[in-house]
This record gives C-alpha cells, structure tokens and sequence, in this order.
C-alpha cells in the first residue's frame, strides 16, 4: 500500500463513519424529510451514497486495469439514481446501516491495498470530458459528490 491510497482509505473511512454516525442519530421524522436538491427523503438519500458512490470502486479497478469505461452521460447517471430512489423509498435505517457499513468497509479495503501508482492511472472518462486519474475520480465522486449529498441530508434535518 503507498502513502497516498492510505491517506485516501483513511479519509474515505472517516467520511462513512460521519455518515453512520448522522443516520444513527437520525430520528423517525428527520428519515423522511426532504433533501432540497435531491428531492428524496434523508434515508434514501444516505442509502444512494453507500449503494452508489460507494460502488464506484467497480470502476475505478477498471481504470486501474485498463478496460474499457461506461459511456456514462450526466443524464444517465441522474436517471439511474432517480430509478434507485424510487425503488428504495421505504429502506429502513438498518437497511441503509447496513448498505454503509458493507459498502464503506469494501471502498476502503479496496482503497487500502492500492499503491500510490494505481491512484495515478490515468483514464478517459466520458462524463468528465476530460482524462482523470483514479485519485481525482475518487475523490471527485465520493468525497465531493457524496459529501455534497452529505451536507444536504444535513441541511434537511438541520444540524
């Protein structure tokens, strides 16, 4: 393991911790109210982020051996996540526990036993429109987008 992916695994263990930490205190009523820009409830917003941004690890081991990339377009992903909210609008707060606590112990073992030149591995990707490495895709996709979810789910039920 580098340096780096260390860091970045300790980050991305720190990040669920938060978001485990804000679901277990969430009461009944703070489960159910609405993220603005989302517009889906507190669970079923802390569920997308532990079943999707969590899983992005998937592609990021696709970067790292070179397959091909899905031709992902920013309204196909906004699709995909509506699609999930819909099918998970009743998840329960153990159920969304349980999503994080797989999801967040899978992205950071994976994390975690990446070296330093994995993070580098540089990929086209569609949606971005640009090259990015596997670091900046990470981070870009869990710790900005994800933390934005994050700060929404909290501004929701105002803490």
């Amino acid at each position: 393991m580098g340096g780096r992916a260390r860091e970045l695994s300790e980050r991305l263990r720190q990040f669920n911790d938060d978001i485990i930490a804000f679901v277990e205190k969430c009461t009944d009523v703070d489960w159910l109210k609405e993220c603005t820009v989302e517009q889906w409830p507190v669970g079923v917003t802390a569920r997308h982020i532990g079943a999707g941004h969590y899983s992005v690890v998937a592609v990021a081991g696709m970067m790292i051996a070179g397959e091909k990339l899905p031709e992902l377009t920013m309204e196909t992903i906004v699709d995909m996540a509506n699609q999930h909210a819909r099918e998970h609008a009743g998840c329960t707060k153990q159920e969304v526990l349980d999503v994080l606590a797989k999801g967040g112990v899978e992205m950071t073992a994976f994390v975690a036993g990446l070296q330093d030149s994995d993070l580098d591995c540089r990929r086209h990707f569609a949606v971005m429109g640009r090259e990015i490495t596997v670091e900046e895709f990470l981070e870009n996709v869990v710790l900005r987008s994800a933390g934005d979810h994050f700060a929404n789910m909290k501004a929701a039920v105002g803490k």
